[in-house]
């Protein structure tokens, strides 16, 4: 494991290993490199690739420097600046590769970084939604914000557990598993993802910005408004591509999109 700085003064932990292009692997929320997809996508990744794995801030062995999590834009720009410093370590240039919410920052950070630092961007299941649930999520942002600032660490949890599905009885689980105090740590990363979505609409305007191949996948038992989002994303890009993963849902399997990405971002 190595470690950077970041502007703000936030320690990241990552590891790089593999040959060929290199590629930065975004986790979405309540991820990090050993609690998630990841590790498994990056080992199947890096005998083409060299693969960037990393904790985002708050998570994992990474600090946090931002005070307050719920700035929304700020939080954005320094998980932006997080991503720049990794593009610098890994040789000035990296695809990117995001997971769910952390899709939306890696498209975010394609469009600040620019063409000449990431040359490609891949997103699975970015969870952008169609106007009819839109209602849902600022209901959520709102409910977020209010258990952070309360420091209520459970609640938020629990309200992202639920608006992902997780039944009660498995909320409950978690609630007695030796793994709780853990989760809860991870609370106030939960307001980057968040943010990360904005105000979770498909970012035309972003995406029109994008002038990199942009390919967006989904699986092909995920539920509709999931494959929306990628879709949605295909479709703003200047140089868009949408790719199904045949047999899965939103938790992915390694073996089975490490092809689509091989083919993205190795050639």
């Amino acid at each position: 494991m190595s470690t950077l700085t970041t502007p703000d003064g936030t320690s990241l932990a990552y590891e790089i290993a593999g040959d060929g292009p290199a590629v930065i692997l975004v986790d979405g929320a309540m991820c990090f490199r050993d609690a998630g997809p990841m590790r498994p996508i990056a080992d199947a990744l890096r005998d083409r690739l060299t693969v960037v794995l990393y904790d985002r801030r708050g998570r994992g062995e990474s600090g946090d420097a931002l005070a307050d999590p719920a700035a929304r834009s700020e939080a954005v720009a320094r998980e932006i600046d997080d991503l720049a410093a990794l593009v610098d370590a890994a040789g000035g240039t990296a695809a990117l590769f995001g997971m769910s919410s952390g899709g939306a920052l890696a498209l975010a950070a394609a469009a600040a970084l620019g063409p000449a630092r990431v040359p490609r961007v891949a997103v699975y299941e970015p969870p952008y939604l169609p106007d009819p649930l839109l209602p849902s999520a600022q209901a959520y942002t709102h409910d977020l914000l209010a258990a952070l600032a309360a420091d209520d660490r459970p609640a938020a949890v629990e309200l992202f557990l639920r608006r992902v599905g997780v039944p009660d009885a498995g909320i409950e689980g978690m609630r007695r598993s030796p793994g709780w105090e853990a989760t809860l740590a991870l609370a106030p990363t939960l307001a980057y993802d968040d943010a990360d979505l904005g105000d979770s609409r498909v970012p035309d305007d972003l995406l029109q910005a994008l002038t990199v191949p942009v390919l967006a996948l989904a699986g092909e038992q995920t539920p509709d408004f999931l494959r929306l989002g990628a879709e949605g994303v295909a479709a703003g890009a200047q140089d868009g591509t949408v790719e199904i993963v045949a047999g899965q849902t939103h938790d992915v399997a390694a073996d089975a999109i490490a092809p689509h990405l091989l083919r993205f971002l190795a050639g």
